[in-house]
């Protein structure tokens, strides 16, 4: 096990914690940006940095068709390739099972994709996305699981946790590297509370670094995935991280941490900048709108980033819809405000403020929503 997690502090079932990495400590509640391919679209490794990013994730299915593991692997892993000297965490390439349904063949072997590349068929098995993933080096790297969306019903859901907990022992016994890299299960079985509980107790009998909330943020309603996450959290081990795949709405970050949870990961920050919207406390603000055109006042005038600080919302309105240079600056100021939700979060819950953070925070929103 090649990682150290410790209680910093608690509110009920709240908690902030440190954990330490290979490559970085981190603070925890933490949200991590998704560079697919090994990059945050319009921002360098030193912005990241900037902006208090502790670990980027990587999808291994993406990275493993281009630029390769093995070349990856060549020029000294993914960390040395992308010059980012934080924390990585690299997908299992499970999450294309449903979001490229339509190029695979889900067996019991593995998923059989259709290269995008050139077309040809491709196997993605446990056993090899764990060697790409060992090739590629992240800190942590993700078992790969059977992945069906939750507002499907019937046999498929359970057959997809029964191989989820037969693939996890098949991704540890191919995991060569545990002294340097932290495999983490993910908890499969849809909104089925039964299934969910024989997922969880299969995998904490693992004695896995980490776990994973996994198959959530896919259409379900905000009672039933909220209800799935405290469920989980309240049976996953006291001294593991917890981690809710997929979820990067701040509220849902803020209710999933009231719940236990600790790690998340979306492209939603990055993929709302490139529609010109700008993440606020009140909710989102986008700056495609007209009465942005002569608005000089910053995107938000209680935030510390570069952005907010050198620039106007006139300026950037009249930069989304003609130049990249708009999504860049949204880019930075999302990350920025992912980051800063981050660790309020952290100290709110140290400093035993907790209650006091959640009220202001959804007070500013309901105060939107009503107005």
């Amino acid at each position: 096990m090649a990682l150290r997690f410790e209680v910093l502090g608690r509110f009920n079932r709240a908690r902030a914690a440190q954990l330490t990495l290979p490559h970085f400590v981190c603070q925890t509640p933490l949200f991590m940006p998704v560079g697919t391919q090994g990059t945050i679209k319009g921002l360098a490794t030193d912005q990241l940095e900037e902006i208090g990013c502790q670990i980027i994730l990587g999808n291994t299915y993406h990275l493993a068709l281009r630029p390769t593991s093995e070349l990856i692997d060549e020029l000294g892993g993914l960390h040395k390739f992308m010059n980012w000297p934080r924390a990585l965490l690299t997908d299992s390439g499970g999450f294309q099972m449903v979001s490229l349904l339509h190029l695979s063949d889900i067996t019991e072997k593995g998923v059989i994709f259709q290269s995008p590349v050139d077309g040809k068929p491709m196997l993605l098995t446990p056993e090899e996305s764990i060697q790409i993933q060992n090739r590629i080096g992240a800190d942590i790297i993700m078992a790969l699981d059977d992945v069906v969306k939750t507002t499907i019903t019937g046999p498929r859901i359970e057959e997809a946790m029964y191989r989820t907990l037969r693939w996890i022992d098949r991704c540890i016994a191919a995991h060569k590297r545990p002294h340097d890299q932290n495999l983490f299960g993910i908890v499969q079985g849809g909104l089925d509370p039964v299934l969910r509980d024989i997922c969880v107790r299969g995998l904490v009998d693992r004695n896995l670094p980490g776990y994973a909330i996994g198959g959530l943020a896919g259409g379900e309603d905000k009672d039933s995935f909220w209800r799935v996450v405290a469920q989980c959290t309240a049976t996953l081990p006291e001294d593991k991280p917890r981690y809710v795949m997929g979820v990067g709405y701040p509220l849902d970050i803020v209710v999933c941490s009231a719940l236990g949870a600790d790690m998340y990961d979306c492209v939603y920050p990055t993929r709302t900048a490139r529609f010109g919207t700008a993440l606020v406390p009140e909710g989102v603000l986008k700056l495609k709108h007209r009465a942005m055109a002569e608005d000089t006042r910053p995107i938000d005038p209680t935030c510390a980033c570069m952005v907010c600080k050198n620039y106007t919302r006139a300026y950037i309105h009249s930069l989304v819809t003609k130049d990249s240079k708009g999504s860049q600056l949204l880019s930075f100021h999302n990350l920025y405000y992912m980051m800063q939700l981050s660790r309020n979060l952290h100290s709110s819950i140290v400093q035993g403020k907790f209650p006091e953070f959640v009220c202001n925070f959804l007070q500013k929103m309901v105060k939107c929503v009503m107005v």
